[in-house]
């Protein structure tokens, strides 16, 4: 009986020996001869960690960095390169029409949208003037090339009815009215978002894209208003045809929700509308739009001016209160102001992101190079709320980190 006894304290001294080692060898990951089932669960974890941080350092070194997610990311999740799970990707299609001189300026706009699309599955859709195709051919390769091909592309010549062809194409600027023939070109995509030439993101375009997911049941596209100052307004002192609301709607920068549109029989309207307006129109296609949207204003969501912040917005003083408190998440350099002397604030963001080079850091390279460039522009209106127009590339862009 006594020697049984010694038997049993024996056996749970071994036994605490035996805890004491996995503890030691285990949980502190210090003996490599683990049992190889519990080693591969701390490898698990481990890999988990260091997906994190890996996926961290990949965003902040060639796009852009998102906090929320790199949290969530799991040991199933690969992140072995920056374009994450495309498969659990939002995909957004992005599209633009560019007729005679504008390949260079469209380029620049392209650029900044694949230098944000690191969260969506990004597919550009360039309608173009013939002598145009190979020009962005090449480049869209070459940076596909660059940036480990996360995104596509697909350019189409430019298509107006054979009714009115010319017409048509000349309405205010070559192809601008493209645009709203794209329910009937674009037959295979659902939706899109259409920009013009002159813009650039500043942000993720997912920041516009999830306004689709905001829209009721009978909106077909979404716009921002044409101004915030009844005081300063076009078309509530000047046009002579009908236009949505009380200040009109901007169209370079519209979601199209393009099977609603097609179901409306969107196309059916042009015709008629410009007929019997033709006389009265200003800015071309944007007019067109506002009348559609006059008479089916249910038809239309508007989203804030800081998804199309344009010269207006801060030329006298900051009216874009959206901006003001979030940033600005695409800028719209109508009437020139990318390209002429009367808004260097305007002129300095674009030429910091023509000559940013895609797959280099875009902390030093583009965010410093801009904010230096701005500070020599708060001499103007606009460069005075030079902060408003870089606040939300902050969100996105920090300080690139080493490796580890």
């Amino acid at each position: 009986m006594r020697l049984l006894s010694k038997l049993i304290v024996f056996v749970w001294l071994v036994i605490g020996f035996l805890i004491i080692y996995f503890l030691e060898s285990v949980w502190f990951n210090k003996d490599r001869t683990a049992p190889k089932l519990l080693r591969n669960i701390i490898s698990v974890n481990l890999n988990r960690e260091r997906s994190v941080q890996k996926y961290s350092v990949d965003l902040s070194s060639t796009q852009y960095r998102t906090i929320e997610k790199e949290r969530s990311f799991t040991a199933s999740s690969p992140s072995n390169d920056f374009k994450g799970n495309l498969r659990d990707k939002t995909s957004v299609a992005l599209a633009v029409v560019a007729c005679g001189d504008r390949l260079h300026e469209t380029l620049v706009m392209i650029k900044s949208a694949i230098l944000f699309s690191n969260n969506v599955k990004l597919q550009v859709v360039v309608i173009a003037d013939i002598p145009l195709i190979k020009g962005f051919d090449e480049k869209l390769s070459e940076w596909r090339s660059i940036v480990n091909n996360s995104f596509d592309y697909q350019i189409k010549p430019v298509a107006f009815p054979e009714n009115g062809k010319e017409e048509w194409r000349k309405l205010f600027k070559p192809c601008a009215a493209q645009r709203l023939f794209l329910p009937g070109l674009l037959k295979e995509l659902d939706s899109v978002l259409y920009v013009d030439t002159d813009t650039l993101f500043l942000g993720p375009l997912e920041e516009v894209w999830l306004h689709f997911s905001r829209m009721n049941s009978s909106q077909m596209a979404a716009l921002a208003p044409e101004h915030e100052d009844p005081n300063t307004g076009w078309y509530n002192r000047f046009a002579r045809h009908p236009y949505y609301g009380e200040l009109g709607v901007n169209s370079g920068v519209m979601l199209m929700n393009l099977t609603r549109m097609r179901d409306f029989g969107w196309e059916k309207y042009l015709a008629p509308i410009y007929k019997e307006f033709k006389l009265k129109i200003t800015w071309g296609d944007q007019d067109i739009i506002n009348i559609i949207f006059h008479y089916h204003p249910e038809r239309l969501y508007v989203y804030s001016c800081r998804y199309n912040y344009r010269s207006d917005h801060c030329m006298y003083m900051s009216v874009c209160e959206d901006a003001n408190k979030h940033g600005v998440a695409v800028i719209h350099g109508s009437r020139s102001t990318f390209h002429g002397d009367k808004q260097p604030a305007f002129k300095t963001i674009y030429s910091c992101m023509e000559e940013y080079q895609l797959g280099s850091d875009p902390y030093s390279n583009l965010l410093l190079t801009m904010e230096n460039g701005l500070d020599q522009t708060s001499h103007t209106n606009c460069g005075k709320v030079r902060h408003v127009l870089t606040k939300n590339l902050h969100k996105y862009i920090s300080v690139k980190e080493p490796f580890r």
